[in-house]
């Protein structure tokens, strides 16, 4: 009798780390949830990143930042203009109003 696999991994492909672009084979990268919860997979699509660069990355929560990114256009506009959009952004939700 086979018995089904109930966690496929398919590991024979390359991947190309999100951080730095290099291309390396999937077993030995990382995934990478760019929402912070590698752990409901339900759906989901991961990035990746080499050994290297997951060592080097902050593994502290990160809430709103994904949504943050998006919204400042990462990735889709210069640098200048991100990071502008990006501080813009920080700036009017950390606010404070005194009366």
């Amino acid at each position: 009798m086979v018995r089904p696999r109930l966690f496929q991994r398919d590991d024979d492909y390359e991947v190309t780390c999100v951080a730095c672009g290099e291309t390396l084979p999937r077993h030995d990268a990382r995934e990478y949830d760019k929402y912070g919860d590698r752990f409901t997979r339900d759906g989901k699509t991961f990035e990746y990143l080499c050994k290297p660069c997951h060592r080097e990355y902050s593994h502290l929560p990160r809430d709103g930042l994904e949504s943050t990114l998006i919204e400042a256009r990462a990735g889709e506009v210069s640098r200048e203009s991100f990071f502008a959009r990006y501080f813009e952004l920080e700036y009017d939700d950390t606010q404070t109003t005194s009366d």
